[in-house]
């Protein structure tokens, strides 16, 4: 039966999965933290280097002059129009350049903002620079300028017509004085002329004297409405000298720099990981190819021997290719699988390695095992088992049409028998697509329990599809963190559609936080085989993790 890779059985991993991001979290938590620490280093190192600014403020009380037949809503909004036109004016350049000025200074050596404290008649002056005593300085002299302009311009608006009358009333009591001195001279004559005159500057003396009285009455009103109608603007709270600079703040911008350094890092593996399609780990072989992961290889030294299940056979590694073998045995409950292809989509994915370390464990269980190198282009058994190059082999066998003694024991003590590549053949498709390759195969399975045969990449050549069609079930290895999900999906539709029976995928090189299914026994043994006083991983996992796999174990599996 052919799958197909429908919604159910290729999904793209869609959902929120908190235990993938837990993972990416695990694997990227190094780069989160070197962002933070150069961010936040390199904040620290030039804050100190930044030169401190320091401000001082100056609070203004602005009293509004009463006005009659005016509402309060009326009066509220003059009274906001009045303290936001007092705070544009108190940085307009004539004040600075007075305040400049006053202060004996060849240039403004701060800068100067203007706030009105809402719901209040209060304006807050603040003035900024490198040094403190100058700070205040500059707020003080700035508000002591802008009252005095202030002022000014509030008598301006009464000084003409107070100047007319006050010289009115300087040239009343000259009048006066002159019309007494008149009729003085007059004396007591009493005819008509002398009475006529008398009368004519008593009149005017009195005329004289009711104009000075009314402009004495008139120049002490407007007096007394210009005060009423000026518009008052007082110093509340002088500055004082800051005893600490506003900024740099070391503290707060180190912290903010920590922030966005590791919010940097944060997208930048968001983006990482929506880019990287490798497959990492059973899920995202589920979720890409609908096929279960028979094993889950972890990563290992090679530099012991690739064969390493015949070395340490009590090592971790040889656990996880036992764990392989038993799943095999499961996977062939219905039809007995006697002969196994082991290929990848793509080269360097552990095939080779897989296959002999499988055969190992196989024969240590007491099986008969035929392992062929059919890789016909690259074989590499031959090198695994330390058998010499240009042993003869399957190329010569297929020739002759017989084994003839071909096969070797490489491992001692187990009945593990290999049939090497041999001779690279020009035509490597045409060998094992040969009825002698079916007879061979059909041959050593006569003979064995099982017979493994290690393949090239379905995806690089034909020979792999040719030789799926001749066994019972094939193994696709790929390796985690670097076989892509497209490349994957290829190679199992290649093998689908020349009806090839894909027993599921074994992981190789697996780290060990990637994969939940196989690392609780990884410390139980040594290397050597000797007994750690711990009972494996399990005892040791974190709270999170436990978390995390409570989390995966209610998830509904699709």
């Amino acid at each position: 039966m052919t799958m197909t890779f429908d919604s159910a059985t290729m999904n793209t991993g869609e959902g929120f999965d908190l235990y993938k991001y837990w993972q990416a979290f695990l694997r990227w938590w190094w780069l989160i933290v070197l962002f933070t620490v150069v961010a936040a280093g390199g904040a620290y190192l030039i804050s100190s280097r930044m030169t401190p600014v320091y401000s001082a403020t100056t609070t203004l009380l602005v009293q509004q002059a009463p006005a009659s037949n005016v509402t309060e809503y009326n009066a509220l909004l003059t009274s906001e129009r009045l303290a936001s036109t007092y705070a544009q004016m108190l940085t307009s350049r004539p004040v600075l350049e007075e305040t400049q000025k006053r202060l004996g200074l060849s240039s403004f050596p701060g800068a100067v903002s203007v706030a009105a404290v809402r719901d209040t008649q209060l304006l807050r002056l603040s003035a900024e620079s490198t040094n403190p005593e100058m700070a205040s300085a500059i707020a003080n002299m700035v508000a002591e300028v802008f009252v005095d302009q202030n002022r000014q311009l509030q008598e301006s608006r009464y000084a003409a017509s107070l100047n007319n009358i006050e010289q009115q009333l300087e040239d009343l009591p000259a009048k006066i004085e002159e019309t007494q001195t008149a009729l003085s001279k007059l004396g007591k004559a009493t005819d008509p002329e002398t009475e006529a005159e008398r009368a004519r500057l008593e009149t005017a003396l009195s005329s004289y004297r009711n104009s000075y009285s009314t402009l004495l009455g008139s120049y002490e009103q407007m007096r007394l409405a210009a005060v009423q109608s000026t518009n008052n603007l007082t110093v509340f709270d002088p500055a004082r000298t800051p005893g600490a600079p506003i900024r740099p703040q070391k503290l707060q911008n180190t912290a903010l720099a920590a922030m966005v350094g590791a919010m940097l890092a944060l997208g930048i593996i968001f983006l990482i990981e929506y880019l990287d399609d490798t497959l990492k780990g059973p899920e995202d072989v589920a979720q890409a190819l609908g096929l279960n992961t028979l094993g889950t290889i972890g990563q290992f030294s090679r530099e012991g021997g690739e064969l390493i299940t015949a070395a340490e056979p009590l090592s971790p590694i040889s656990e996880d290719f036992r764990v392989l073998r038993t799943n095999l045995r499961f996977a062939g409950v219905d039809k007995a699988l006697r002969k196994i292809l082991v290929t990848s989509a793509a080269p360097s994915e552990g095939k080779t390695v897989t296959t002999a370390n499988l055969a190992v464990v196989l024969a240590q269980s007491g099986l008969r095992v035929s392992l062929i190198d059919a890789d016909l282009r690259r074989p590499r058994q031959h090198h695994v088992f330390n058998i010499p190059s240009g042993t003869e082999g399957l190329t010569e066998s297929l020739v002759e049409g017989t084994i003839n003694g071909r096969m070797t024991q490489p491992v001692a003590d187990f009945d593990l028998r290999l049939l090497p590549a041999g001779a690279i053949p020009p035509n490597p498709v045409e060998m094992v697509a040969s009825q002698r390759m079916k007879q061979l195969l059909d041959g050593l399975a006569a003979e064995s329990d099982a017979v493994l045969v290690d393949s090239p990449p379905i995806l690089s050549m034909a020979d792999a599809a040719v030789m799926a069609q001749a066994v019972d079930g094939v193994l696709l290895t790929i390796e985690a963190n670097k076989t892509r999900r497209g490349a994957a999906q290829d190679a199992v539709t290649s093998l689908q559609q020349v009806g090839a029976n894909v027993l599921g995928v074994v992981l190789t090189q697996v780290p060990s936080r990637s994969s939940r299914y196989y690392y609780y026994y990884r410390d139980y043994y040594e290397a050597n085989g000797e007994k750690k006083h711990s009972r494996g991983r399990r005892r040791h996992r974190t709270p999170w993790q436990r978390f995390w796999d409570s989390l995966r174990k209610r998830r509904p599996r699709a």
